[in-house]
């Protein structure tokens, strides 16, 4: 029985559950590597779960590194997609930084880049 009870308990451990769920990237509109004639409008970053936009943030940087979104990512898509404005951009390759906090509190990052070609 002592035994039962232990490979239950060690099994749980083991079983991903919903408290232990991290928002990743799924989607994100201009997608990582692409190339584009028009210059966005905004950047939108769709996650697997669920974030808590106060403590999740999107910054956009140009070329020489200087930000140019407009500061304050705003939530869309019932929690799951942030997207912040972007002002008309040159040609050249920008950089998307994101920190995402999911409902949870779990924490996730990442970068990429997108062209605006001439």
């Amino acid at each position: 029985m002592i035994r039962l009870l232990v490979f239950a308990a060690w099994a749980l451990c083991l079983t991903p559950g919903t408290g232990w769920a991290h928002a990743f990237l799924a989607h994100a509109t201009p997608a990582a590597g692409s190339q584009t004639r028009s210059a966005p409008p905004t950047v939108s970053l769709t996650f697997s779960e669920a974030v808590e936009p106060r403590f999740s943030t999107i910054e956009v940087r140009d070329p020489a590194g200087t930000r140019v979104d407009s500061g304050a990512a705003h939530p869309d898509g019932g929690g799951k997609t942030l997207s912040i404005r972007l002002p008309p951009l040159a040609a050249g390759q920008y950089t998307v930084i994101w920190h995402a906090t999911s409902v949870d509190t779990h924490q996730t990052e990442g970068r990429y880049t997108f062209t605006v070609l001439p």
